[in-house]
């Protein structure tokens, strides 16, 4: 029976790991379907090539800052057939990792919407290995490593530790207030505001493969929420309607208050989602529907206030969906998380409140050194004219549609002409 189970919790975490897997194309399509069609191959390599970064970062350094665990003995070992080791039966702590190390490339996912269309190539990957390496386990070592002194110290101050089930702090808030960081080391596309006060909009490319994205990230999600039990003893029901809740919560409000804007609706199931990652799993749901319902409300105002009034071109609204909406989300799990409210208990308002500002302090200061530090030595922006062409041709020299650029070859390498730049700009 306990080898049976072993391999059901294997599995369990395995399938788990999948579905976020996939929740990473549902990154790049949101992106692809947001920015202008010059870059959305762009988008759709950075995704790919951030997760392969992210996971090798994860594997020699990470997985060890976060949990004190690395994967330098031999295969019997790590499968826990060697005498003396402390690695579970049938290679669990190998799909463990997995899982984790996709919650962890969540992060420069995130981060990607925020500085599209205008960062370079390889100092963003530069960033990831960083980010991924040292700075995201840190914080997730004191969360969930419980590592560092930080969940004692909570404790021992409040009575519970500082609770994130499934991530709207430890993984949305944090990618959310380090994107803020990227951004503002960045600066806005160029154009996007003018001397004499006007936004210049820049709508969506493509609505379907926004909707494409949204969609698959809302079905990934309960894998991202329900497989955060990580045994399946441990899966609950609570879980995954709490998740339902939250998400249709967030899309009602962001239909209302969008005015009935489809990036709005597909972003508010997303808000709904990330908003109630800390507490799914103790609050009601009724809680869960508010939570996600705020969310949706807090992104559409938030993003135009980003946009329009602070004039921070966040391309995707990633500090507004992630940064804020998961600030909210850690907060809320300490409210409807409560048996007054119907919930489960075992939190503390006060333990989420000091533990949600301490990883979104942590993450803006993170991301200012990092995007800083890079754009002090080797740059982190396109210049004018490789921004006015497109990353997909500057970066990658090929379009998302080949047939409507106009290229010529110079020391082997396509550049725009100039009588095309304006149809290779669309």
């Amino acid at each position: 029976m306990e080898a049976s189970k072993s391999g059901v919790d294997v599995l369990f975490v395995l399938l788990g790991a999948i579905m976020v897997l996939a929740m990473h194309a549902g990154f790049a399509f949101l992106e692809v379907g947001t920015v202008r069609r010059k870059n959305q191959v762009n988008a759709l390599v950075k995704i790919l090539t951030d997760f392969a970064v992210s996971t090798t970062a994860y594997f020699f350094i990470g997985y060890a800052v976060a949990y004190g665990v690395n994967f330098f003995g031999s295969a019997a070992t790590l499968v826990g057939k060697a005498e003396g080791t402390t690695f579970a039966a049938n290679g669990y702590d190998l799909v463990k990792f997995f899982f984790l190390a996709t919650f962890a490339a969540a992060i420069p996912a995130i981060i990607s919407g925020g500085i599209a269309e205008r960062a370079k190539f390889w100092p963003q990957l530069i960033a990831t290995s960083v980010l991924v390496g040292l700075v995201y386990p840190l914080f997730e070592g004191m969360v969930w490593g419980t590592r560092f002194g930080f969940q004692d110290l909570m404790t021992s101050l409040f009575g519970v530790p500082f609770h994130d089930f499934a991530g709207s702090v430890v993984v949305h808030a944090l990618g959310g207030w380090i994107a803020l960081g990227a951004v503002l080391m960045l600066g806005a596309r160029r154009g996007r505001y003018k001397k004499n006060g006007h936004v210049v909009a820049i709508p969506p490319s493509n609505i379907p493969f926004l909707a494409l994205g949204s969609w698959i990230l809302c079905a990934g999600w309960f894998g991202f929420n329900v497989m955060s039990a990580q045994a399946i003893d441990g899966i609950s029901g609570l879980v995954a309607l709490n998740s339902l809740m939250a998400m249709v919560g967030g899309i009602l409000t962001a239909l209302v208050v969008g005015r009935n804007d489809p990036g709005f609706v597909h972003n508010g199931a997303l808000a709904g989602l990330v908003a109630v990652c800390a507490g799914s799993d103790v609050m009601h749901p009724i809680g869960a529907f508010v939570t996600g319902g705020l969310a949706g409300g807090l992104f559409v105002f938030a993003f135009n206030q980003c946009q329009n009034k602070w004039r921070i071109d966040d391309v995707l609204g990633v500090w507004a969906l992630h940064g804020l909406c998961g600030f909210m989300g850690g907060i809320l799990a300490g409210v409807f998380g409560t048996q007054a409210l119907g919930g489960l208990g075992g939190v503390s308002l006060g333990a989420q409140i000091t533990g949600t500002v301490l990883g979104a302090a942590f993450a803006m200061t993170a991301g200012l050194a990092v995007y800083g530090g890079l754009k002090a030595t080797i740059g982190i922006r396109l210049d004018e004219d490789e921004e006015y062409m497109g990353a997909d041709l500057a970066i990658h020299q090929i379009g998302a549609y080949p047939e409507e650029a106009t290229t010529i070859h110079d020391d082997g390498g396509p550049l725009a002409m100039r009588a095309s730049r304006a149809s290779a700009a669309e």
